[in-house]
C-alpha cells in the first residue's frame, strides 16, 4: 500500500474532503477528521477506531495496524503501516473510521438501498368549499 493508494481509499468514502492539521494530510466527514496520512512519517496512515475495534484490528493483524503511542492510541487512534498494509484491510478500517465520525443522517443514506422504491406521496387532503 502506498501513500497515495491510501488518499485515494479515503477519499473514495461518501462526503469526504482532504484538508491539512499539524503539517499532514487528514481526512475529513462532515468537518470532522477520521484518517490522516504521514505522521510520524510518510510510512504511516491514522484512523480513528473506538478502543474496541482497535484491538480487533491489531490483533488479527498487528504488522499493519499498532496503537498510537499516549492518549490518542488509548482513545483508539491507530497507526496504520503503509508498507505491509493490504488495500482490502485498509479499506476496511477507513470504512470503520468513517462510520464511526460520519453524521447519523449520512450513514443511513448510504445505507438505504439505492433500488427502494419512492415513498408513496400522501393522498391531498380535501378542501371544504
Amino acid at each position: 500500500m502506498t501513500a497515495a493508494e491510501f488518499r485515494r481509499l479515503a477519499l473514495s468514502l461518501p462526503e469526504t474532503e482532504e484538508r491539512e492539521h499539524m503539517h499532514h494530510p487528514d481526512f475529513r466527514v462532515a468537518g470532522k477528521i477520521f484518517a490522516t496520512l504521514a505522521y510520524p512519517d510518510k510510512s504511516y496512515g491514522m484512523v480513528k477506531l473506538f478502543p474496541d475495534q482497535q484491538a480487533e484490528f491489531v490483533a488479527t493483524d498487528p504488522k499493519t495496524f499498532t496503537p498510537v503511542n499516549g492518549a490518542w492510541g488509548k482513545k483508539g487512534c491507530t497507526h496504520v503501516h503503509l508498507k505491509v498494509a493490504s488495500k482490502e484491510r485498509v479499506r476496511e478500517a477507513l470504512a470503520t473510521a468513517w462510520q464511526n465520525t460520519a453524521p447519523t443522517g449520512l450513514i443511513e443514506q448510504e445505507a438505504a438501498p439505492e433500488t427502494a422504491p419512492a415513498r408513496k406521496p400522501r393522498p391531498a387532503k380535501k378542501r371544504r368549499a
